[in-house]
């Protein structure tokens, strides 16, 4: 059964929402009020979904962690991806894009070499390698900062699956309509206040002050909310 998806009509097909990605996880926790005091945890994915996850964590008083998974990037286009890989291995093509690109199975094999020895350092650095969290029949609150394809997402959420939660919800502060669909048979619930269809899609678009996240940054913000300890 598809997953039931909640928006907010008003921000439909609407630009530069957000101040930040801290007050979109603020805006967003207060839709998530309904999972506070219940059996669940936030999952924010590195690097955009963690100041949105720690706010959505830090309202609702819920555990936080991170699940390490990143985009395979197009030759020449790093900021686009056409599928992506996890720290276990899953990966998830965009069969469309990979036949566009033309890229062979060995290609694709050669481009993801680079992604996964960076999940090992990602999952070094902002999780010190810890054990994975015990999610069996928890309710999974899956978080980034907007979602463009969603096959980050994707993988995301056949990660989680295998390990047998109550339920899997995913809570974006943007997402293409497009990627909506294509998740919404995979997971029970997406809150995503700002959906936007249309021929061109870009996270930064819903956000007044956008940049990218360094890892130094995310290390200090896991630091300030006492995840890692401050070296």
């Amino acid at each position: 059964m598809p997953a039931v998806i909640i928006e907010n009509p008003e921000f439909r097909n609407k630009a530069w929402i957000f101040e930040d990605r801290a007050k979109a996880g603020e805006y967003l926790a207060r839709s998530l009020e309904q999972f506070r005091g219940m059996d669940a945890i936030v999952l924010a994915i590195p690097s955009g979904g963690v100041p949105v996850g720690l706010a959505i964590s830090s309202h609702l008083k819920l555990p936080f962690d991170l699940l390490i998974i990143r985009k395979i990037p197009i030759p020449g286009n790093p900021e686009s991806g056409f599928g992506a890989v996890s720290l276990e291995g899953d990966m998830v093509l965009n069969g469309p894009m990979v036949r566009m690109l033309g890229l062979t199975p060995e290609e694709i094999e050669e481009l993801a070499g680079p992604v996964r020895e960076d999940l090992l350092a990602r999952n070094r650095i902002f999780r010190e390698s810890r054990p994975w969290p015990e999610i069996k029949g928890k309710i999974v609150i899956l978080v980034d900062d907007g979602l463009a394809s969603g096959y980050t997402m994707l993988a995301a959420a056949r990660v989680v699956r295998r390990r047998e939660p109550k339920q899997i919800v995913i809570a974006v502060p943007t997402a293409s309509a497009s990627t909506v669909n294509l998740l919404a048979p995979d997971v029970d619930m997406i809150f995503c206040p700002n959906i936007r269809s249309g021929g061109t899609f870009a996270v930064a678009d819903a956000y007044r002050n956008w940049y990218d996240l360094s890892r130094r940054e995310v290390v200090s913000l896991l630091e300030a909310h006492g995840l890692l300890a401050a070296k």
